[in-house]
């Protein structure tokens, strides 16, 4: 029988080796890196191959932690045990999990990668690969809707947008190709509930708010569930400043927290954007309680607005529907369990974040995406007296473009002989724009390349990261302050360091001037730029050197909108890019609508040419990508604000120098 038992346990641990291996997942990162690989030989059937198997491989990555997180945590609960064993519950937890992770997808694909890598992902980048891929592979079913699941979270991407369009008028190709292959079930399910009740369906609408509902607390559960990986801890070392094992908990613990708190914005907020719908949950009860009654489902309609009442306490118009359906039910109702908890635990961990946030000795401020009840703007919020119209308003009015501190004028004095006035804001189709030639000269733009050539870095402003805006092009930068450093260490001519500050002065004085600016305007971020083509990656590009933006707010072109808001640059109020060269491909820089798609000017950089304009939602820009050669120009911000103009530095006279790391632009 040993013998036997032996043989058994032999061809068991063989038959769990298969069946491991077998579900072992390639790691989604080399099948990423395969596919772009792939991409730029022109294999085009690999493209898919590896890109499909890449987004599959990350989605069974993070659908397998959120499961084995769930799992493990249900068998290892921390409720109802005395408190000399929440570490053995910890351990028997950590144990499950990396048990469970392992077996189901194997220890390749739980290798740490990189964080470019992920957020290539999120940005949903291997799309753009796929769907030109299958373009050339002429199946343009799966080219659409690759191309609008990657527009969805895209929507500054100019050339997507013109390429969707081009789409719709080819043969073959229909409306239900138009899909987006990764849309959120409780973000799809609302909007689809919104559409019904914009036709009056009311009836139709409350199944997909319902649906809504029950998607959006499953989405919580599993938003949770991912933020209990690891945390970073910036510019924090743990080993070197504490070495209390409680205080390491806390901190760690309260990073978790944290980010469980968030998932309100992240459910709320919808792909490519940066800022939540307002008012997101709340809405789901304020819509359901108005279609329930539409319905004539008068206990289901008070039973929302009570839930309602629950996030806005006292908020007039839903205390009125809520008298008005007690009297016609003649009784009263309850809000919804889900609900209550769901504000329960809110307020709990609150509280816990006040106290670890303390211990980190960071402040927190609650930031509540549901304080404003704005949303479902009906003609008439009492049940009573409504007719059913609304137009759905996911922005607040607290959402502004520009901040008019001063009268909007144009048309100055340009101050400088030579300076040549092309075109003002009537003939680039725009509010606060114009082109300038002349602004310099040949010598002087020649004497600035060389110098870009001799102090930028590769990444400066953008934390040493070599392509921050597409894996296409280099992008180089250099501050006022740092070229002046190497002027006095002669590692490059001081006169070309005083050159770099004096035509950025000279550019801040005719914008100021033709503006007709009321008060100083000051430098807010100066910096010497190049974007260079890389070779071997010019084929077939889409892309943009820069993609759509606004200078001092966050742009969500699907709305219309521009918030002015941090991490935005609010204080921004003018910008300017000056061109030293033209000897390049592409890299025109383009004004657009607040659409993000519709081009409404496009400038060719040459030496000597620069374009001003206000720094707000009325102004967005881009750069179109750089194909072949080197664009390099001095890129420049104003405010009229002085505390936040650039710190100064008294060298050659009275300057004002940056040393900060801001974002750089176009």
């Amino acid at each position: 029988m040993d013998v036997y038992s032996k043989i058994y346990g032999l061809l068991t641990f063989i038959l769990q080796s298969i069946l491991l291996s077998s579900t072992t997942l390639e790691p989604f990162d080399l099948l990423y890196d395969n596919g772009m690989e792939a991409f730029h030989k022109g294999d085009y059937d690999n493209v898919v191959r590896y890109m499909e198997g890449a987004l599959e491989s990350f989605s069974e990555v993070r659908q397998t932690r959120i499961r084995c997180r769930l799992k493990c945590g249900d068998q290892h609960r921390f409720d109802g045990f005395l408190t000399d064993k929440i570490y053995e519950v910890i351990l028997y937890r950590a144990h499950c999990i990396n048990q469970c992770t392992e077996g189901e997808i194997g220890a390749q694909s739980m290798h740490k990668v990189s964080e470019d890598v992920i957020q290539d992902f999120n940005r949903r980048i291997p799309y753009n690969y796929l769907q030109l891929a299958y373009r050339k592979l002429g199946q343009l079913d799966k080219a659409v809707s690759a191309a609008h699941t990657y527009f969805q979270a895209n929507p500054e991407h100019v050339e997507m947008g013109e390429h969707l369009e081009q789409y719709k008028a080819q043969k073959g190709v229909k409306e239900e190709h138009f899909i987006d292959r990764e849309s959120r079930p409780h973000q799809k399910a609302f909007f689809a509930g919104v559409k019904l009740y914009n036709k009056g369906n009311y009836k139709e609408s409350v199944t997909f708010f319902e649906d809504a509902l029950t998607e959006y607390y499953r989405a919580d559960v599993e938003c949770r569930a991912l933020c209990e990986g690891p945390q970073h801890f910036e510019e924090q070392n743990h080993v070197l400043y504490k070495y209390n094992l409680y205080e390491l908990i806390s901190d760690h613990y309260t990073q978790v927290l944290h980010c469980q708190h968030e998932c309100i914005r992240d459910l709320a907020t919808r792909p490519g954007r940066l800022s939540p719908m307002e008012n997101y949950l709340p809405l789901h009860y304020d819509y359901l309680q108005f279609a329930y009654f539409q319905a004539g489902r008068n206990e289901k309609a008070l039973e929302c607005a009570l839930t309602y009442l629950l996030f806005h306490e006292g908020e007039k118009f839903m205390s009125e529907n809520v008298e008005y359906y007690r009297e016609v039910l003649g009784h009263d109702g309850q809000p919804r369990k889900e609900a209550e908890q769901y504000l329960k635990r809110h307020k709990q961990e609150l509280d816990l974040l006040l106290i670890g946030s303390s211990n980190l000795g960071v402040p927190y401020t609650e930031a509540n995406y549901w304080s404003s009840s704005g949303g479902r703007e009906d003609t008439n919020r009492i049940p009573s007296g409504t007719n059913g119209w609304m137009d759905y308003v996911p922005i607040s009015k607290r959402n502004v473009t520009m901040s008019v501190l001063h009268e909007l004028r144009e048309g100055g004095p340009l101050l400088y002989e030579n300076v040549r006035l092309v075109q003002n804001s009537v003939t680039l189709n725009g509010s606060q724009r114009v082109l300038f030639d002349d602004v310099i000269s040949e010598d002087e733009c020649s004497e600035l390349n060389h110098l870009a050539h001799s102090v930028t870095a590769a990444g400066d402003g953008y934390k040493g990261k070599m392509s921050p805006h597409t894996p296409n092009e280099k992008f180089e930068g250099a501050t006022v302050l740092k070229t002046l450093k190497y002027g006095y260490e002669g590692r490059v001519p001081l006169k070309s360091a005083r050159l770099f500050y004096d035509v950025s002065e000279k550019a801040r004085r005719i914008i100021e001037s033709y503006f007709m600016l009321n008060s100083t305007l000051h430098f807010s971020y100066t910096h010497l730029v190049c974007r260079t083509a890389i070779s071997g990656q010019q084929d077939h590009r889409n892309d943009l050197s820069h993609p759509i933006h606004a200078d001092n707010c966050l742009l969500d072109p699907e709305a219309n909108e521009c918030w002015k808001e941090p991490p935005a640059y609010t204080y921004r109020d003018y910008s300017a890019l000056l061109y030293l060269n033209g000897n390049f491909d592409g890299g025109e820089f383009i004004f657009t609508e607040i659409d993000a798609k519709t081009v409404t000017a496009s400038v060719k950089p040459r030496c000597g040419r620069m374009v001003g304009f206000s720094s707000g939602g009325e102004n967005p820009h881009g750069v179109r990508a750089v194909t072949r050669g080197q664009r390099c120009a001095v890129a420049l911000w104003f405010t009229l604000d002085p505390l936040y103009r650039e710190l100064q530095a008294h060298v050659l006279r009275p300057l004002t120098w940056s040393i900060s790391t801001h974002v750089s632009e176009p």
